[in-house]
C-alpha cells in the first residue's frame, strides 16, 4: 500500500523537495546496506521497509495520513534475487563525453570505419549525438580500480597514471586508493590497443592496430562499438577497426530471446557433446544474414550434424580406394569430360563463395559450399567416378587425382565454418604433412573454367534427372531397367555418355538418334534431348498421358506469364534489353517443351 498524506498550512511544501530542487543540498539518508543514517532522526537503523512502516504508522498517529490504498506499479528489482532496488545518491566518477564523441562520428560519416550493413549507422549515430556524460565507477568486487588515491592526513585526492607512494600536498605516506572499480564497458572500450602493449610501439601494436573488421551483435553498439571508437581514437589518433560487421541475436524457436527467466536458453556445451561443435557452428551460419536474428531448432543441428557424417563418408571412400603409394601431384593431363565439369563447378563456387565472404554474406557462401560437396560432389562426381575405380588402369588413377584435389579445395573452402573436421580429414589425407589452417584458402582460377564442358554435362544431367523423376512419378522400382532410347542433336555427346545413363538412371543401355519414332514410351523432355522409355517395362499407358497432361498445363502456364511479361510495354521500355532477352529466350523454350510435349502426348494416344 502507499500513504496519501495531507500538507497541513503549518507545513511549507517545499520541505518536501529535498534533493529535487538544484539551490538545495542532495541528502543521502540511508546507508550502503539498505539502513536509515544518522539523518534520518529516530528511525535511524530500520531497513528501509521497517523505516516505511513506522512513518505510516506516525503520520497516521499524528493526523496527517488521509488514506491507505493499494496500488499497482512497476517496481525495479534485482534480476538476480529479485530484491526491490532502491535509489541512493553516492558519489561517482564520471567522463565528460561531448568532446570524445565528435571524432567518433566523423570517422563514420567519413567512412573511415563502416558498418555492416549499413542501417545500424543510425544506433551509432542516436548514442553518439545525444550522448550524456559517462558513469564509469562500479561498485564492484573485481575489475579495474580507480586510479584515484586519497590522503588520510590532509584529505588530498591525486589521480594519476603511477602509483603514488606520498602525498604531493603534505607528504603523508598514509594513502589509500579509491575502492570503485571502472566500468566492464571502459575496460572492455581499451581492448583493441591495450592488449598489443600500448602505450609502448610494440611490433604486435604497429602490425595489428588499428585491425581490418569487429564482429559483434547489434544489442551492444551503444555499450562496446561506439566506446572502443572514441577510446581509440582518443588514445592512439586511429580507429580501431575499418569495418563492424553486426550480427543478430540466436533466438528460441518461437522467435524468443533467450533468457533465465523463460528458461529457454541453450547450453553450447550440451548441443556439441550431442552432435559435435562444427555442426553447432555450421547451424549458427548458415542461412544467417547480417543484422537479422535466427531461429535456433534441434532439428538444424542435427541437419549439420548430417551434413558432417555426409562428408566423412565422402572422403572415407575417397582414401579407401587410394593406393599406399599414392603420389598427391594435383590435377592430371587427360580429363573426362565429368572430371571438367567438377573441376569448372569447384571453380566458379570458389569465385561466388569469396565475393560472398567480401560481402560479408557468410550464410550465402556456407550454403553454396554446402550444395557443391552434398549435391554436386558426393551425388555426383564420386558416383561418377565408381566405374572408373572399379575399371582400374589409368583412367582410375586420373579419377582418383580429380577425387583428391577437389576434395582437398572443399576442405579449405569448408575450414572456416566447420575447423575441426576439415583438419582431422586433412591431416589423415596428407598424412600429417601441413596443417589446413595455415594453407592458401582457394582462389579463382581462369584456366578451370571449362565452359563448354560444364555445359555439356549439364544436359546428361539435366536428362537423368528426367529419367529419374519419371520413374519416382511413376513407382518403378529401383531395380527394374529399362533401355532408353533418345532424340537428340548432340548424338555423339550423348552416346559417349551411355555408362552415365546406366549407373544413375537405371538404363540397360540406351539408343542415340536425332529422330525416335516410338509409341507407348514414357517421355522425359529436357532442354536438349527427349528420353523414351518402353512402358511395356516400366508401367500403363493412362498414368504416363496423365502426367504429360500436367507436364502440359505446366508449360502452358509459364507461356502465359512470359507472354505476358513481354506484351506488357512498360517492361519493354524500362527493363534493361538483357532482360528483355532473357524472357524472350524463355518464351522460346517454353514453347518448345511445349511441343515436345504434345508430340508425346499424340504418340502416346
Amino acid at each position: 500500500g502507499t500513504g496519501v498524506v495531507k500538507i497541513t498550512p503549518a507545513h511549507d511544501p517545499n520541505d518536501f523537495e529535498v534533493g529535487l530542487r538544484h539551490d538545495l543540498p542532495v541528502i543521502t539518508v540511508t546507508t550502503e546496506d539498505g539502513h536509515m543514517n544518522e539523518l534520518a532522526g529516530k528511525y535511524e537503523g530500520l531497513t528501509i521497509m521497517e523505516c516505511r512502516k513506522a512513518i505510516v504508522a506516525d503520520l497516521e498517529e499524528q493526523g496527517f495520513l488521509v488514506k491507505t490504498e493499494p496500488l499497482v506499479h512497476n517496481v525495479g528489482t534485482c534480476y538476480r534475487c529479485g530484491t526491490t532496488i532502491e535509489p541512493r545518491v553516492s558519489l561517482q566518477w564520471f567522463v565528460a563525453m561531448k568532446e570524445m564523441a565528435a571524432p567518433a562520428i566523423e570517422a563514420v560519416k567519413t567512412d573511415k570505419t563502416q558498418f555492416v550493413p549499413e542501417r545500424f549507422e543510425k544506433t551509432y549515430f542516436h548514442w553518439l549525438e545525444n550522448i550524456r556524460d559517462w558513469c564509469i565507477s562500479r561498485q564492484l568486487w573485481w575489475g579495474h580500480r580507480i586510479p584515484a588515491w586519497y590522503c588520510a592526513d590532509c584529505g588530498e585526492m591525486v589521480v594519476g597514471r603511477e602509483d603514488p607512494t606520498v602525498c604531493p600536498k603534505c607528504g603523508s605516506a598514509q594513502l589509500h586508493q579509491d575502492e570503485d572499480t571502472l566500468d566492464t564497458w571502459f575496460s572492455s572500450a581499451l581492448w583493441p590497443f591495450s592488449t598489443l602493449g600500448w602505450p609502448d610501439k610494440t611490433p604486435e601494436m604497429e602490425y595489428f592496430y588499428p585491425t581490418n573488421t569487429l564482429v559483434t551483435g547489434y544489442d551492444i553498439i551503444p555499450f562496446w562499438v561506439m566506446r572502443m571508437m572514441f577510446s581509440g581514437i582518443e588514445q592512439t589518433g586511429e580507429v580501431p577497426f575499418d569495418n563492424v560487421l553486426i550480427h543478430g541475436l540466436v533466438r528460441d524457436e518461437k522467435g524468443r530471446k533467450m533468457s533465465k527467466s523463460l528458461g529457454n536458453g541453450i547450453d553450447p556445451l550440451d548441443i556439441i557433446d550431442n552432435y559435435g561443435a562444427d555442426a553447432l557452428r555450421l547451424t549458427l551460419v548458415t542461412g544467417n544474414s547480417p543484422g537479422n536474428d535466427m531461429r535456433f531448432m534441434d532439428e538444424k543441428v542435427i541437419a549439420s550434424r548430417n551434413f558432417a557424417n555426409k562428408l566423412w563418408n565422402a572422403s572415407r571412400y575417397v582414401m579407401m580406394n587410394l593406393p599406399e603409394d599414392f603420389d598427391d601431384i594435383g590435377l592430371p593431363e587427360t580429363l573426362n569430360i565429368e572430371d571438367k565439369w567438377i573441376i569448372g563447378k569447384f571453380n566458379s563456387v570458389v569465385k561466388e563463395v569469396c565475393e560472398n565472404l567480401d560481402k560479408y554474406e557468410l550464410g550465402i557462401a556456407v550454403s553454396k559450399i554446402y550444395d557443391f560437396i552434398w549435391d554436386y560432389y558426393c551425388d555426383w562426381y564420386i558416383e561418377l567416378s565408381k566405374p572408373r575405380i572399379f575399371a582400374g588402369g589409368k583412367d582410375k588413377e586420373n579419377a582418383q587425382r580429380v577425387l583428391v584435389w577437389v576434395l582437398k579445395g572443399a576442405l579449405k573452402l569448408l575450414h572456416p565454418f566447420m575447423p575441426y573436421i576439415t583438419e582431422e580429414l586433412w591431416q589423415t589425407l596428407t598424412e600429417g604433412k601441413s596443417f589446413i589452417m595455415l594453407e592458401k584458402y582457394p582462389e579463382y582460377d581462369a584456366n578451370l573454367g571449362f565452359e563448354n564442358a560444364m555445359n555439356d554435362f549439364e544436359k546428361i544431367i539435366g536428362a537423368i534427372k528426367a529419367v529419374r523423376n519419371i520413374r519416382t512419378e511413376m513407382n518403378v522400382p529401383n531395380g527394374t531397367k529399362a533401355k532408353l532410347y533418345i532424340e537428340t542433336q548432340d548424338i555423339e555427346l550423348f552416346s559417349s555418355c551411355e555408362m552415365f545413363f546406366e549407373k544413375l538412371s537405371g538404363a540397360n543401355g540406351i539408343e542415340v538418334s536425332e529422330k525416335v519414332a516410338m509409341e507407348k514410351c514414357a517421355t522425359a523432355v529436357t532442354e536438349s534431348a527427349r528420353i523414351f522409355i518402353p512402358l511395356s517395362e516400366l508401367i500403363d499407358n493412362e498414368k504416363e498421358l496423365a502426367r504429360l497432361a500436367k507436364e502440359k498445363d505446366k508449360a502452358l502456364k509459364d507461356i502465359e506469364i512470359i507472354s505476358k511479361k513481354l506484351s506488357n510495354p512498360n517492361f519493354l521500355e524500362k527493363a534493361p534489353e538483357a532482360l528483355v532477352a532473357t524472357e524472350r529466350e524463355k518464351l522460346m523454350k517454353a514453347e518448345d517443351r511445349l511441343n515436345k510435349i504434345e508430340k508425346s502426348i499424340a504418340e502416346l494416344g
